[in-house]
């Protein structure tokens, strides 16, 4: 059987580099590579697009449609790993557990859009609330996250890693942005989330851990009651998202927390270096309240793990 071939546009970079280190020597595959000094050269790269059977674009949004432009060969797949298409007609997100259908689409997709890496917390935690009736889709949510470093790309990473720079302005010890909440993940949380308004987004970042992402959100039950005017329980909350990922391999629930030891933390690198995405419900009844948290390692379900699940999605994994 004849190999599929891939081709990473973007290899060099950092999401581009953890894929091609997660597919090679994988039975199966072939990844066609650009001649370093032939990278800019548009002319190899279109070459590159249309010889290929799937396309992972790991670029720029204005690169990543440009290279979709590129493509004329109808063959040809593509897996866009940036945020230029998450929320555009003819591609189908790429977030398999999302709902029971969304394996299948991707499967027969011809264009898929890589979920960003906060949005597969934030989605993964919202969504199946949402679908259940639990959270109305006019709900004002406030969704926290810290994520490592690299999320911030090759400037950032340099900056924190300097000795010179580390601890000072951007490479700080703790870093709040998104305060004018017109994050770039915002518009996907909203579709895919199921929700019919932005919520409001608090991402943040550490100079002190390369990679890992805690995403969070507190839901206030007794308020909710009010809105919707149905009483919620956090037990009711995590048998919502038990039964929806039930029998997933990469997203998993864990048990309902609601007794915690003394000095119990959750720390956003329980994950790292691996595709899975960790979901928890800690629930006070008492104060009426449920805090949702998922933990995810940016650079793998929230990046390149997810862009390599989908690719084996569509090779007929």
């Amino acid at each position: 059987m004849a190999k599929a071939l891939i081709f990473i546009d973007g290899e060099a970079g950092t999401t581009g580099l953890e894929i091609r280190s997660r597919l090679e020597n994988r039975a199966g595959i072939e990844i066609l590579s650009i001649a370093p000094d032939k990278r800019k050269d548009a002319a190899e790269r279109q070459r590159l697009l249309n010889a290929c059977d799937i396309a992972v674009l790991c670029l720029p949004d204005a690169a990543a449609r440009e290279a979709v432009a590129l493509i004329t060969n109808p063959a040809v797949r593509v897996i866009d790993a940036s945020t230029a298409h998450r929320v555009s007609e003819g591609w189908v997100y790429g977030f398999p557990e999302m709902t029971s259908e969304q394996e299948g689409l991707i499967r027969a997709a011809k264009r898929v859009s890589n979920p960003g890496c906060y949005p597969t917390g934030a989605v993964g935690l919202i969504r199946p609330l949402v679908d259940e009736g639990i959270l109305p889709r006019d709900i004002n949510l406030i969704i926290n996250a810290i994520s490592g470093y690299s999320g911030g790309g090759k400037e950032l990473i340099a900056l924190c890693e300097n000795p010179e720079t580390k601890g000072k302005g951007r490479a700080g010890a703790f870093c709040l942005y998104g305060l004018d909440q017109q994050h770039k993940h915002l518009p996907e949380i909203r579709l895919h989330g199921g929700l019919s308004q932005e919520p409001t987004f608090l991402p943040s970042y550490s100079n002190a851990f390369y990679r890992g992402m805690l995403v969070h959100i507190e839901l206030r039950l007794g308020e909710l009651k009010r809105v919707t005017g149905k009483a919620v329980s956090g037990a009711a909350i995590h048998d919502v998202l038990s039964r929806r990922y039930a029998g997933q391999k990469h997203v998993f629930v864990e048990p309902l927390q609601e007794k915690l030891e003394a000095g119990y933390t959750l720390s956003p690198c329980d994950q790292n270096d691996t595709n899975n995405l960790q979901l928890r419900v800690f629930s006070n009844p008492a104060k009426e309240t449920a805090i949702l948290t998922a933990v995810l390692d940016n650079l793998g379900k929230g990046a390149s793990g997810a862009a390599v699940q989908n690719l084996e999605i569509m090779l007929g994994g």
